[in-house]
């Protein structure tokens, strides 16, 4: 049986992720996920690849609002879920996609270059922003936030169990940064599932997920290392990415909580979703 076991949400992108017993689904993802983001000066978002001092900003959900806190020197600010209306909007850049979004304000700009030491802006996502994913690989009316590419991204715990038998010290499972983590399973299993439900709600298995050195970057200290990539590469490799876990898209709404089974309909054969994994561990 595969069952839910952790659900993450990670309100600013690349800032770490919030674990949480239940999330919303909604129509762009988990609720709250990604609806803000850092940028510079040319409205090009920030990740940890630039500033991994992200990972010393811990994020929570409030009453009014998302507090982030510096948990080195204990300052923190609150920002509103939803800003004021009439925000001054901005064309933002994620990859090679640019969407509509809002500058949410200057104290805001000023609070975050001066905790990160990079000049940066606060924007959100609005609900009139429609960023549509890769059409080439999923259906043309599916949205996301300020995702790299996709509403969600699942892994198995099993998968991570594998890559830790291999290596010298294990790793925990925020290097990956999901939404969803099940039990349950062999490892890799969710690269073969392509339809499956959890809570009603329909969800598809549409391109797996390309791993960058951000998963090199530890999440409590913010020191680079060469792991899981060193690893990963020896036998989770194809076309010339390395890759861990299955993004997802969906159709509908609703709730989904730790424990929730996860129905499976159907299985991915296309060759873009069979990855190696028997060679000898070393």
């Amino acid at each position: 049986m595969l069952q839910i076991s952790g659900l993450y949400i990670y309100p600013i992108k690349s800032f770490p992720g919030i674990s949480l017993p239940q999330a919303k689904v909604t129509e762009r993802g988990l609720a709250h996920d990604r609806r803000w983001m850092l940028v510079d000066e040319n409205n090009l978002f920030i990740s940890q690849r630039e500033a991994p001092q992200m990972t010393q900003l811990p994020l929570s959900l409030k009453k009014d609002g998302l507090k982030v806190t510096n948990k080195i020197t204990g300052d923190s600010i609150i920002i509103p879920y939803e800003p004021p209306a009439g925000g001054r909007q901005a064309d933002v850049v994620i990859w090679d996609d640019t969407c509509v979004a809002e500058y949410v304000g200057d104290s805001f700009d000023q609070w975050f270059s001066k905790n990160l030491g990079v000049k940066c802006r606060l924007v959100f996502m609005p609900g009139y922003s429609r960023r549509i994913v890769d059409q080439r690989y999923a259906p043309g009316d599916s949205i996301t936030s300020f995702s790299d590419a996709y509403p969600f991204l699942i892994i198995g715990q099993s998968s991570l169990d594998e890559l830790n038998s291999r290596l010298l010290e294990p790793l925990p499972m925020n290097r990956f940064r999901p939404n969803i983590v099940f039990t349950g399973g062999l490892p890799f299993e969710e690269d073969l599932m392509k339809d499956f439900t959890i809570a009603g709600i329909k969800f598809s298995g549409v391109k797996l997920c390309a791993r960058c050195v951000m998963t090199t970057i530890n999440q409590d200290s913010a020191a680079r290392g060469k792991e899981p990539l060193k690893t990963l590469a020896k036998y989770r490799q194809k076309d010339n990415k390395i890759l861990f876990g299955q993004n997802l898209v969906h159709q509908g709404d609703g709730v989904i909580s730790i424990g929730d089974t996860i129905e499976t309909q159907s299985v991915n054969t296309d060759e873009r979703f069979l990855v190696n994994i028997e060679p000898e561990k070393i």
